[in-house]
């Protein structure tokens, strides 16, 4: 990751996952956070090879709307295809089941509380918009929440990282590949959840 951050197409990487990531239900466990935090730790001139580092305006401009536009054709699909996709009982993507999984997150915490929190954890920001549109969340309702989220979610890790870059430089240039190895095993250990809690209902089905 840190030799892809620093290649001339860095920005276009970012921009691509974050929007491929809260897009498309397929693709689940994206290092979204994982990329925000280390392109604010590489905005801080940290792991930067030959003086390069990215621009941390760029960053923070473009990661979020990278993360609304992916957001809203996943609402656009769940909303126009949702339930054909999701209504196939022999589906080895789509479980019928997140469906009515969603439905009970978004009832206990409320449409703008579900959609906003939803972005800080990988496997309901990946599921969270098309199923938004799937249960007919109206669309201006959808996209304020959703440009709520992707601000607040974007500019936290962004900027927090590159806080931290730029106050403890030295320490975490020593240990940058440490950091976001740790960093990334962290934000992945929601996927792995679920992923075991699917393994371990099929087995006391089969």
């Amino acid at each position: 990751m840190t030799s892809a951050l620093n290649s001339n197409y860095s920005l276009v990487i970012i921009f691509a996952i974050l929007a491929l990531e809260t897009g498309l239900p397929l693709i689940i466990g994206l290092p979204g956070d994982t990329l925000l935090i280390t392109a604010g730790l590489f905005a801080a001139g940290i792991g930067s090879t030959h003086g390069h580092h990215l621009n941390i305006v760029l960053v923070a401009i473009g990661a979020p709307i990278s993360a609304i536009v992916g957001s809203q054709f996943g609402h656009w699909l769940g909303w126009h295809y949702g339930i054909k996709i999701f209504s196939k009982p022999d589906s080895k993507f789509f479980d019928p089941g997140k469906i009515k999984s969603a439905e009970k997150y978004i009832v206990k915490y409320g449409r703008g509380r579900a959609i906003v929190l939803g972005r800080f954890i990988p496997v309901i920001r990946g599921l969270i918009n098309p199923l938004s549109g799937i249960i007919r969340v109206p669309f201006k309702t959808f996209a304020f929440w959703n440009v709520l989220g992707a601000i607040i979610w974007t500019q936290v890790l962004i900027w927090g990282a590159y806080a931290a870059g730029n106050t403890f430089a030295n320490t975490i240039s020593k240990y940058i590949t440490d950091i976001i190895l740790v960093i990334a095993g962290i934000t992945v250990l929601p996927l792995g959840w679920e992923i075991f809690k699917e393994w371990r209902s099929r087995k006391h089905l089969s």
